[in-house]
């Protein structure tokens, strides 16, 4: 490690312990959920990716069968496809890799990876990223799992809260970053909240997902289709045009 990686390594060491640390409440959330202790640690292996984790929980919660909640996580998942496109090209990875380098592709990796400057501090960023909250964030699940199994009933604790607490967590980062993540939380919500009492748990969650299209950019027209654009100069001009 020299000069040029050392500030990626940092940066994804403190950005995979600090998110991983959060894995403690996915644990709890997931046993107050009805899961088993070995079941909320198998889903945090295999499926690795906070919100989709927390959102099928979620539907599990709210009385949902395991595929409504399986299809919603599959849904919120689905961005970590157009993550690993873009970082493609940058890690390089080849053969029986690229599966294992697939399943670590998530917000904070992307994130940090594409933070660097140049290719070598883009792979050392994203690996420390990985391996730091893979390791942290499955431990944490672990000890959040096993600590609200020893209490008993989740929901005499108020547990049962702790997994839509921990969601709306991870969304309020977005929510304040500008107009198009507002207005699409909002019009998700009521998507949800009009659905809810009309269809069963997992599906009105699934539904609100329309609600992404509200934030597609929409194309600006340019000036020559507007037909509002300024006359082109003259090809040619008279005699002292010309420059030198």
């Amino acid at each position: 490690m020299d000069s040029t990686t050392r500030p990626a390594v940092r940066d994804g060491l403190g950005v995979g312990f600090a998110v991983g640390l959060s894995g403690v409440a996915f644990g709890a959330a997931a046993v107050a959920a009805g899961l088993s202790v070995a079941q909320a640690c198998a889903l945090s292996l295999v499926a690795f990716s906070g919100a989709s984790q927390f959102a099928l929980i979620g539907v599990v919660a709210g009385g949902g069968n395991l595929i409504a909640g399986a299809l919603g996580a599959v849904l919120l998942g689905g961005r970590n496809t157009l993550y690993g496109l873009r970082l493609a090209g940058t890690l390089g990875v080849r053969g029986w890799r690229r599966p294992l380098t697939a399943h670590v592709v998530i917000d904070e990796t992307t994130a940090v990876a594409t933070a660097q400057d140049g290719r070598r501090a883009a792979r050392a960023g994203f690996w420390a990223t990985a391996i730091s909250i893979f390791t942290v964030w499955n431990l944490m699940t672990l000890v959040g799992a096993v600590g609200a199994s020893q209490l008993g009933n989740p929901d005499t604790y108020g547990l049962d809260v702790v997994g839509p607490a921990a969601f709306l967590a991870l969304l309020w980062p977005r929510l304040r970053t500008g107009a198009a993540e507002r207005r699409v939380a909002v019009l998700a919500a009521i998507v949800a909240v009009a659905a809810t009492p009309l269809l069963p748990p997992g599906v009105p969650v699934m539904l609100s997902a329309v609600a992404a299209l509200a934030g597609v950019p929409r194309r600006r027209p340019r000036p020559h289709d507007t037909g509002d654009s300024a006359p082109e100069p003259a090809l040619t001009g008279g005699p002292g045009d010309e420059t030198p």
